[in-house]
């Protein structure tokens, strides 16, 4: 089956510069692909043609005149900027062209215009924003949300758990992934009333065989493994994201600088050459770029705005697995089994940090 990803390739920090690099490696990586470029033509064309990729079949070049910018308020990107790369980019999934589509753009704007577009399915109030880190066991501990709520109530992350269960099923294969409820300690007497009344939704479902609730956890646990999945609202979610990504940047530029220090260091970084770039491949957050936004009537995947090519190459491919495992599907399906619940809690508001 062949999927047709749509590319926002005006977005983030540099544009087409590292989209259009980016897409090429994975357009030449995954024979089953199909992309459509969106943005200003000429500058994309031009990136074609520096890399020999013009005219390739497998390519789709859709214009569009207007670009969010990264300091774009949300009324602009809604209202004012509707020929935006972004809001286009989104089209191509609403109207059936593309099965998913990936962004390096305003976060606060992407999720705006994608809820905007293409609605929540049914059961969601809020759409989530979910992403991998790294753990101990060498695989991936999702986590949910990541800074679109800053104010939830339990249902909101009842719901996050329910998603974010179909999406680590379909993509990992996790038949019934475990879930874990962020906390300031594991015992259930922790905790704000918002966890509280969290875990006992999630304990209920879990009686119900419709989720696999561990517990309680902490952070530290996000990267021992102890839980697939970590839930927690968007505000306490987005500052853990934004500690992990600064720490690991933290320890790569210590090893460097230590390693550097002397003849003696470097003879030794030298020696252990093959164990340090294991160790750099296995923390380095552009491995694990690329966040999906959870809830949406289509797949919309965030890359982080600063990153370069090889980092969007990853965001990329989290839209194709999740295209290809028809994760929407399954969340729809995980949904439709709390949706007499779900319904009871309309809510019209989102914020978005």
């Amino acid at each position: 089956m062949t999927i047709t990803l749509a590319i926002d390739c005006m977005g983030g920090d540099h544009g087409p510069s590292v989209t259009i690099p980016a897409s090429l490696a994975f357009l030449k990586s995954e024979p089953s692909v199909n992309l459509i470029l969106v943005g200003r033509e000429a500058p994309i064309q031009l990136e074609l043609n520096k890399l020999g990729a013009a005219g390739n079949p497998r390519i789709t070049v859709v214009n569009a005149s207007e670009v969010v910018e990264m300091d774009d308020p949300l009324e602009t990107a809604l209202r004012r900027k509707k020929d935006s790369s972004m809001r286009i980019a989104i089209t191509q999934v609403k109207d059936g062209h593309a099965q998913a589509c990936v962004s390096a753009g305003n976060t606060g704007a992407l999720m705006a215009v994608s809820r905007y577009l293409l609605k929540t399915m049914a059961g969601v109030d809020r759409p989530a924003i979910c992403t991998i880190l790294p753990n101990q066991n060498d695989g991936p501990t999702y986590v949910l949300d990541l800074g679109a709520n800053v104010d939830c109530e339990p249902h909101h992350l009842h719901q996050f758990a329910l998603m974010g269960s179909a999406l680590v099923s379909a993509v990992e294969g996790h038949e019934r992934p475990t879930v874990g409820l962020l906390n300031v300690g594991a015992e259930d007497i922790k905790g704000n009333e918002l966890v509280k009344q969290t875990a006992e939704l999630l304990r209920a479902d879990h009686a119900k065989g419709l989720i696999n609730f561990y517990g309680n956890v902490e952070g530290n646990d996000i990267f021992e493994g102890t839980t697939d999945i970590v839930v927690c609202d968007g505000f306490v979610g987005n500052v853990t994201l934004k500690a992990v990504e600064g720490l690991g940047r933290l320890i790569k530029g210590v090893l460097v600088s230590e390693l550097r220090k002397g003849w003696l260091d470097m003879l030794g970084a030298l020696i252990a050459r093959s164990a340090l770039k294991r160790i750099s491949q296995r923390l380095n957050p552009s491995r694990y770029n690329g966040a999906s936004l959870l809830g949406l009537r289509g797949l919309v995947f965030k890359s982080h705005g600063g990153e370069k090519a090889d980092g969007f190459e990853w965001a990329i491919r989290r839209a194709f697995e999740a295209a290809r495992h028809d994760v929407l599907s399954r969340i729809e399906t995980s949904m439709a089994d709390l949706m007499p619940q779900a319904v009871d809690h309309a809510d019209s508001e989102q914020k978005i940090a």
